[in-house]
């Protein structure tokens, strides 16, 4: 069996450059909300989330992105972006204090956001909407000269459960050709292309099958030139498969979640991302070696 290889990149972040397809890369996450899908509430604490950033780093993690607005599907409350700065900027502070090398990303759709962010050392602004909520988020990212993470998205959270359901061969197409666009529109923007990392989006306006079809075809947007980061860590529709198939069995649900969710970041590896954002670094890290294994030799 041969798996679809990556290509090489040298993506340029705002002070740095990282090497990216030799081998995949771990971006851990932490989100300083009270209400994300996963872990909404135990890092909203500053102290304890500069912790759980600096374990992730320690654990080798390439990067750590930070989030404080939760984007989960019937999410509803918006964070004004001054509370929202008010979350992240403390954390990011203390961990470029603790460890300047440290790459973060800042998990945002705000510009605001993403400027002050930038300014205290953040190197990757990830735009859940591709530029979509912001207008002005393409020129900061310009001025910026920073690393840029364009995610697919279909609608807002409020509409994801109520958009029309999406047939297999329907759901790689609409991904492929709205990241070219996103791509195309930032490019006009002023953000170079070399700086721009693509997100299919799992679970973002896809629900259940949807995304297996997307992770099954995702070869395909390898096609677009540039490299892919994806997300799938304790998604639902991992859970939703581990409850339809496994439920007499299962008796630690999240830790059946974290071995569900490393199994799809090595079908994503072997369909060519360059990068996992994942809650769990460290077996994120042997599920991505092996598949890197597997790549190299194929």
């Amino acid at each position: 069996m041969a798996f679809r290889k990556r290509g090489q990149f040298e993506w340029p972040l705002r002070t740095r450059t990282l090497a990216l397809g030799a081998r995949t890369l771990v971006m851990g996450v932490l989100n300083v909300t009270p209400d994300s899908f996963s872990d909404g509430g135990l890092f909203l604490d500053t102290a304890r989330a500069v912790d759980q950033g600096l374990r992730m780093l320690e654990a080798g993690a390439a990067m750590v992105d930070v989030g404080g607005e939760s984007t989960r599907p019937g999410s509803h409350r918006t964070v004004s972006a001054q509370e929202e700065q008010d979350r992240v900027l403390p954390v990011i502070e203390a961990m470029r204090k603790a460890r300047p090398d440290a790459v973060i990303s800042i998990d945002t759709y705000k510009a605001a956001t993403a400027a002050a962010c930038l300014r205290a050392g953040a190197e990757i602004v990830n735009d859940v909407s591709g530029f979509l909520w912001d207008e002005a988020m393409p020129a900061l990212c310009a001025a910026g000269a920073c690393g840029v993470v364009l995610m697919h998205t279909r609608g807002t959270p409020n509409e994801w459960r109520g958009l029309p359901k999406l047939e297999g061969d329907e759901v790689l197409p609409l991904v492929r050709d709205g990241l070219r666009e996103r791509l195309a529109a930032a490019m006009q923007a002023g953000v170079a292309a070399e700086r721009v990392a693509l997100d299919p989006g799992y679970g973002f306006g896809k629900v259940l099958g949807e995304n297996y079809s997307l992770l099954a075809g995702q070869d395909a947007l390898l096609e677009l030139g540039r490299p892919l980061l994806v997300g799938v860590s304790r998604k639902s529709f991992l859970r939703k498969t581990l409850e339809r198939e496994l439920a007499h069995l299962l008796r630690e649900p999240d830790d059946d979640l974290t071995t569900a969710t490393m199994a799809a970041c090595t079908a994503a590896v072997l369909g060519g991302a360059h990068i996992v954002r994942v809650h769990d670094v460290a077996p994120a890290l042997a599920a991505v070696a092996i598949a890197d294994e597997v790549l190299r030799a194929g």
